[in-house]
């Protein structure tokens, strides 16, 4: 039974999951997609999406959270360069995005011992899937009003009677 079996333990005591998590967690930010197993693919994800969006509320925040969301994310990655180039180029991408900034793709079986494997990838940093799409815009609740697009423009009224 599974009964509160919140976290795939990979094989590995903590210490040793938790620094593999942190490694390849910086791989990824530094290349942007790794490829890995996929259940290691599935842990990567739950690691390293509560970071990005730690990365992303520096932004909106004052500074003293934004260097609180700094050192807790350099706990968990422990690598500086990694935390700079997560809270400057990648914040940066995915400061309009709610959430999922990560992409599993599977790609088959590994050759040697038959491992299901699969490539993560940070979602904003793939050109080709994005390419063809627009941008989207923020969309609102509430309906735009039709008086302004109904009612005809005073400029061109006016235009007109010059004319004469």
């Amino acid at each position: 039974m599974r009964h509160g079996k919140k976290v795939n333990h990979l094989g590995r005591k903590a210490a040793h999951r938790k620094a593999m998590l942190a490694n390849m967690a910086c791989s990824l930010i530094e290349h942007k997609r790794i490829n890995t197993t996929v259940a290691k693919a599935k842990a990567l994800k739950q690691f390293v999406e509560p970071l990005i969006t730690k990365s992303k509320a520096e932004n909106n925040q004052s500074i003293e959270k934004g260097t609180h969301n700094r050192r807790i994310v350099f706990r968990n990655l422990r690598d500086k360069y990694a935390v700079t180039e997560l809270f400057s180029t990648v914040a940066d991408k995915v400061a309009d995005r709610p959430g999922g900034y990560t992409r599993i793709i599977k790609l088959g079986n590994r050759l040697g011992d038959n491992a299901d494997m699969a490539m993560i990838e940070l979602v904003d940093f793939n050109e080709i899937y994005n390419a063809d799409k627009p941008k989207k815009q923020k969309t609102t609740r509430r309906g735009k009003s039709k008086k302004v697009a109904d009612a005809p423009s005073v400029d061109t009224e006016t235009k007109a009677d010059d004319s004469e």
